[in-house]
């Protein structure tokens, strides 16, 4: 349906997997909730600038002051039980989808200021430099001084961050900056600044030991690391490569990894697939071996190290793997007591079929997208599995990402 500008009125009924307000015809209506009645020019489908009419009870008033420019967050005027049924409706809507229904264990919320973990831009302007989010639908940077989101120390690096775009910065183009809060600092990870040259080399060194940054990487290249860029995955510490995969909130990654234990019970030998640089693994491997394979040599490198290093812990065998073109084959996964499997939001679809075909007990899946889990779970129960229960697990707050657990047992 084609609309043409027009100022109208109309209720909503139910939020899009993106966190806008639907209205009638489909119209999309960002910072809409259902049952408020709105006024506002649709068009192409959309009202971008709505007056709330009537809000509804969900609603509240954000509590930050960069929400209604910054693209970061798309549902801080929504209560948090609201957003924690409407998760979990995600996800049962997506089983739903494929015939499937599932008992659901209470949600876990991770609180506000706990984001670890970043993806910011940079941008040099020709007075001073802009960093922070994009905002909405757009590639304009909005500068965040102080993000509900991220840790104090992250919003603590935001002015280093901003020097660090005049130095190396171009008009032209943006740098992302991956930034990770761990024990000895900030760690930097800039990608899209100018070439590196002495001259800039020597000024970002300058501010890395102004901003007490663990670790700052050009372009792939490291330029200095002045403290170990650590995690700990329940106690147990890992020196993370730069850019490396973590779960977005410590909050988040605890209730994730109690969900895989709860799954799992106490198993002699268990594959922790997707492992990273051990999140599961590790602490896993305090009561049985575990085999973790992982597609990135680095990742298994830093939780081999990890796993030297600490005391108390089984055997960790590591296995440098691609899943998707290589799943791991039912004779493979034979004397396994569990299998845990944490893959990227597409899924596993190879590795699923493997599993349905094995006689693996219990199967703890980890996923972020509710859509793929929903396809992999049915290739589990048409394979012979039960799903016993799932958690969802938002860390990723005031967003409409969905992350959950879920237990399969073969019965």
């Amino acid at each position: 349906m084609t609309y043409t500008s027009a100022m109208e009125r109309m209720r909503i009924t139910r939020l899009g997997h993106k966190g806008d307000g639907i209205g009638a015809g489909g119209v999309l209506v960002p910072r809409g909730l259902p049952g408020e009645e709105v006024e506002g020019e649709v068009d192409a489908g959309r009202m971008d600038a709505p007056r709330i009419v009537t809000p509804c009870a969900d609603r509240v008033r954000p509590p930050c002051s960069h929400f209604k420019t910054c693209g970061g967050c798309a549902l801080q005027h929504a209560s948090d039980p609201f957003l924690g049924a409407w998760k979990q409706d995600v996800v049962a809507a997506a089983l739903a989808a494929r015939g499937i229904g599932a008992e659901f264990r209470p949600i876990a919320v991770s609180p506000a200021r706990s984001r670890r973990r970043a993806a910011l831009a940079g941008r040099r302007m020709k007075k001073g430099a802009l960093v922070g989010f994009h905002a909405r639908r757009s590639d304009t940077v909005v500068a965040v001084t102080d993000c509900h989101l991220l840790t104090p120390a992250l919003n603590a690096v935001m002015p280093v961050l901003s020097d660090i775009t005049m130095a190396g910065g171009s008009r032209k183009g943006e740098i992302t900056f991956t930034v990770t809060d761990t024990l000895g600092g900030v760690d930097v990870v800039c990608q899209g600044g100018k070439p590196m040259d002495p001259a800039l080399n020597a000024a970002l060194v300058t501010l890395a030991h102004r901003g007490n940054l663990a670790r700052l990487v050009w372009n792939a290249e490291q330029v200095v690391q002045l403290q170990t860029p650590a995690i700990r995955f329940d106690g147990i510490a890992v020196s993370v490569p730069p850019g490396a995969f973590l779960q977005a909130t410590a909050a988040g990654e605890a209730a994730l990894r109690d969900a895989v234990r709860r799954a799992v019970g106490d198993p002699r030998r268990i594959a922790d697939l997707f492992a990273g640089c051990g999140t599961f693994a590790l602490p896993l491997a305090r009561g049985a071996e575990v085999l973790a394979v992982e597609g990135e040599a680095a990742l298994l490198a830093a939780l081999e190290t990890a796993w030297r290093r600490a005391a108390g812990l089984h055997a960790i065998r590591t296995q440098t793997r691609d899943l998707f073109r290589r799943p791991l084959q039912p004779d493979e996964l034979r004397g396994l007591d569990a299998v845990v499997i944490d893959p990227p939001r597409a899924g596993a679809a190879a590795q699923m079929a493997e599993l349905a075909a094995s006689a693996v007990p219990v199967i703890a899946a980890v996923s972020c997208n509710p859509v793929t889990f929903a396809r992999d779970a049915e290739t589990l129960l048409t394979g012979g599995y039960r799903l016993d229960w799932v958690q969802v697990v938002d860390q990723f707050r005031w967003s409409p990402h969905v992350e959950l657990a879920a237990r399969f047992v073969r019965d």
